[in-house]
């Protein structure tokens, strides 16, 4: 099978984790670009470990490719896959209003429908597997925050037929990290609580204070009660914004 950009794509009624296989066809060799898609994971993944329920009716993808950068640019993926994963929101919802949560979740009025989790798989060249969990007929029960679903209508080949389209052009756009103050300007525009409070949990440290844009690098930045600002690379957090919707 292949998409309407020519991208080929590889199947599976059941698989562990596509992002896995990615790994082990970089490992052999392989470096794309290429989709792997499955209707069925009995080990998806997401961010920091934790497990994603994959039953068939949504979509499971991971999107395996090589750039001549280094693998220094690859946490910039994160970015432009939500910034992707916003356009198809957009073509095929266009009623709604999705938000981006720092670093890649996707939220519709403050519930989660989208996971993104790329990962470095392979060197010389930098192979980077993106890997998307979009929730299209239903969402998954007993999740510690709010989740939902795009809507049981839409066929879950065209959630990626669109997909691999909009990361295509956010990707030929991104240029390796030639241009990611562009990516970041664009991902800013759509982004749930900047200027509101946010709290961050890094290991036994909590900081509380003003979301206030993104760093260079892609950190979430905020500034403190002293005028000082911190830069956030990883660890929990939380947006004031984000709270206010869940309650209303």
């Amino acid at each position: 099978m292949r998409l309407a950009t020519g991208h080929p794509v590889i199947h599976f009624d059941r698989i562990d984790s596509t992002n896995l296989e990615a790994r082990k066809l970089a490992d052999a060799g392989e470096a794309g670009p290429l989709w792997l898609w499955a209707d069925e994971q009995t080990a998806g993944r997401g961010r920091i470990g934790r497990s994603w329920e994959s039953r068939p009716g949504n979509l499971y993808a991971t999107y395996l490719f090589a750039i001549a950068s280094g693998p220094e640019v690859a946490a910039q993926v994160s970015f432009v896959a939500a910034l992707a994963v916003h356009d198809v929101v957009m073509a095929l919802r266009p009623n709604l209003r999705p938000r981006i949560k720092w670093p890649n979740d996707v939220l519709l009025d403050g519930a989660k429908f989208c996971g993104v989790l790329p990962e470095v798989v392979g060197a010389n060249p930098t192979r980077i597997a993106i890997g998307c969990g979009v929730n299209v007929a239903h969402a998954p029960q007993g999740t510690p925050y709010p989740v939902t679903c795009l809507g049981s209508d839409l066929d879950v080949e065209s959630v990626l037929q669109e997909l691999d389209s909009s990361l295509s052009k956010r990707l030929g756009l991104w240029d390796e990290g030639r241009n990611f103050a562009a990516v970041c300007a664009a991902w800013g525009e759509r982004a749930l609580g900047i200027g509101g409070e946010v709290t961050a949990q890094v290991g036994d440290v909590q900081a509380t204070g003003t979301f206030v844009g993104l760093a260079p690098d892609g950190a979430l930045l905020m500034e403190l009660a002293d005028g000082t600002r911190r830069a956030i690379h990883s660890g929990e957090v939380r947006f004031a914004e984000l709270e206010r919707l869940r309650q209303s």
